[in-house]
């Protein structure tokens, strides 16, 4: 499963992008789960939150983006986040 998250907003405005394959990984099962929850908890429309926050485009696989933004994150929104951003291939 390939897993793209984009983080734009925030105070600064400066976007980032980071792409987390899962081939492979032991922890594959987890993130899967995550993902998929995230695939039917976000909306298909760019969403935005409170002033300089987050908001966030994630696909998976090719699949339409999904949109959500702080601070009305889920925990499985924030997770999935947090481990592709961190752990993630950067792109920008």
């Amino acid at each position: 499963m390939r897993i793209q998250v984009t983080r734009a907003g925030g105070f600064s405005g400066v976007p980032r992008q980071a792409v987390l394959d899962t081939e492979g990984r032991p922890d594959a099962p987890h993130i899967h789960a995550l993902a998929r929850e995230v695939l039917s908890s976000g909306t298909r429309t760019p969403t935005f939150g409170v002033p300089d926050g987050f908001h966030y485009s994630i696909t998976v696989d090719g699949r339409a983006a999904v949109h959500c933004a702080e601070p009305q994150l889920t925990d499985s929104q924030r997770d999935l986040i947090a481990l592709v951003l961190a752990q993630g291939a950067r792109e920008i």
